[in-house]
C-alpha cells in the first residue's frame, strides 16, 4: 500500500493509521518531493513527481492518496496503470478549485492567497493552512497532531509548495479519474472545509466504479480524528 501526504505535510502524518494498516499490508509511505525527508525536485509538479515517485514505487501496489497526495495518486494511475490495482483518494478532489461546470470546491482565490502569503512569512501561512485542514474535527487533537508532524520533520521547500498550490489550483483530474478501470474509493469528512463532500457524492453518482465513505464527525483529516474506523473503511475495501 503506497500512501502519499498532503500539502506542506510529509509521511509521519499517517501515525497510528499505519501503525493498524501495517497489521495487514506492507507500507511504503513516502514523503513526496520537497517535503520531509525526500529531496526537491525542478519544477514540482505532477509529471516530475509522479516520474519521481515511480522509481520509488513497487512494481504493483494499491495506491492511497490525501488531498494534494490524492491528486499525486490519481495521476499515477493514470499514467501507470499496469502499476496501481486500486485507489484510495483521501478528501482529495479531482478538480480543487471552482468551475463553473464544479462548483464543489475551494474558491481559486483563497489558493492564490497561500501563494502569495509563501514569498512572505511561509511557516505561518503553513499554520494558517493547518487551520483549515484541522476545522470540523470533533477536539483540537486534530489540529496539535498536524502542527507536531510538520516541526517533527525538515521544513518543505518553498518551490515544493509553491509548486502543489499551482497543483492544487490549476488541476483538472476529472477526466483521468473517469479514464480510469480500477476501483476507487473516495473517503471525505462531512464538515470538510477544503473538499466539500457533495463533491465526492456527485462522482459517485456519476462513476460506478467509485465508492465513497463519508465520515460524519470529521474534517479534511479523517485518518487523524477517527483513525480505527479509517483503517477498517481501507481495509475493507482492499479485501
Amino acid at each position: 500500500l503506497v500512501m502519499l501526504h498532503g500539502w506542506g505535510m510529509n509521511a509521519g502524518i499517517w501515525g497510528d493509521c499505519a501503525a493498524m494498516l501495517a497489521n495487514r499490508f506492507r507500507l511504503h509511505m513516502f514523503d513526496l518531493p520537497g517535503h520531509g525527508r525526500s529531496a526537491s525536485i525542478e519544477p514540482f509538479a505532477l509529471d516530475t513527481v509522479c516520474e519521481a515517485l515511480a522509481q520509488q514505487a513497487p512494481e504493483r501496489a494499491c495506491w492511497l492518496g490525501w488531498s494534494l497526495g490524492g491528486a499525486v495518486a490519481l495521476e499515477c494511475a493514470a499514467r501507470f496503470p499496469e502499476r496501481v490495482s486500486q485507489l484510495i483518494l483521501v478528501a482529495s478532489n479531482p478538480r480543487f478549485a471552482v468551475a463553473d461546470d464544479w462548483p464543489h470546491a475551494m474558491e481559486s482565490a483563497l489558493l492564490e492567497q497561500f501563494a502569495r502569503d509563501l514569498t512572505g512569512d511561509y511557516i505561518a501561512t503553513i499554520n494558517r493552512f493547518l487551520s483549515l485542514v484541522a476545522r470540523g474535527a470533533p477536539n483540537a487533537a486534530v489540529l496539535r497532531e498536524l502542527r507536531r508532524v510538520v516541526a517533527a520533520a525538515p521544513p518543505p521547500t518553498v518551490a515544493a509548495l509553491q509548486g502543489g498550490l499551482s497543483i492544487l489550483r490549476d488541476a483538472d483530474l476529472r477526466g483521468r479519474l473517469r479514464a480510469l478501470r480500477v476501483p476507487v474509493l473516495c473517503i471525505g469528512g462531512e464538515r470538510d472545509m477544503l473538499v466539500p463532500i457533495a463533491a465526492l457524492r456527485e462522482l459517485a453518482a456519476e462513476l460506478p466504479r467509485l465508492q465513497v465513505h463519508e465520515f460524519a464527525r470529521a474534517g479534511h483529516a479523517p485518518f487523524l480524528s477517527q483513525p480505527e474506523q479509517f483503517a477498517v473503511a481501507v481495509t475493507e475495501f482492499l479485501q
